[in-house]
């Protein structure tokens, strides 16, 4: 099993990739996590912002496994605490999966690819920026499995 963080938008600064990859490379080897880039529609075309979402949501399914658990990233989603979270990853372990964080552009998910989710999750109730989100929620991942492994990471 792996972690996908499938997001939309390319080309991020600096401290994005190295706040990611810090927390990418203190993953276990059982459970690796990869960022997945996916290419945003450009917003000078004058498409409106349902074509540029359906665009997305098509390189997206592109991008996705065959078979995967697809959690999307939605500021209606579920609340987690960490705790609930390293039992779900604990659950989708068990279930074998590979699951893929879904993160939309600057206009969001495309309604198919909402529904299309086997669940949604929020990280905040504030507005985040997507570059945040990847740093974020690659760290809420590590700690969820420290919390997993008993490991002094995470304290509560």
């Amino acid at each position: 099993m792996k972690l996908l963080i499938v997001a939309v938008g390319t080309r991020m600064p600096s401290w994005v990739e190295a706040g990611y990859g810090e927390f990418a490379k203190r993953m276990p080897r059982e459970l690796p996590m990869q960022l997945v880039e996916i290419k945003a529609e450009p917003r000078t075309t004058g498409k409106p912002v349902e074509a540029l979402m359906a665009a997305e949501a098509q390189r997206i399914g592109a991008a996705l496994p065959a078979r995967c658990r697809k959690v999307v990233l939605d500021e209606r989603g579920a609340d987690l605490t960490t705790k609930q979270m390293a039992e779900r990853l604990s659950g989708w372990m068990e279930q074998g999966d590979d699951v893929a964080f879904i993160v939309g552009g600057a206009d969001g998910l495309a309604p198919e690819v909402k529904s299309g989710a086997n669940e949604s999750l929020r990280l905040s109730s504030l507005t985040l920026p997507h570059a945040l989100v990847r740093v974020l929620l690659a760290e809420q991942l590590y700690r969820a499995m420290s919390l997993m492994k008993n490991h002094p990471y995470h304290r509560e």
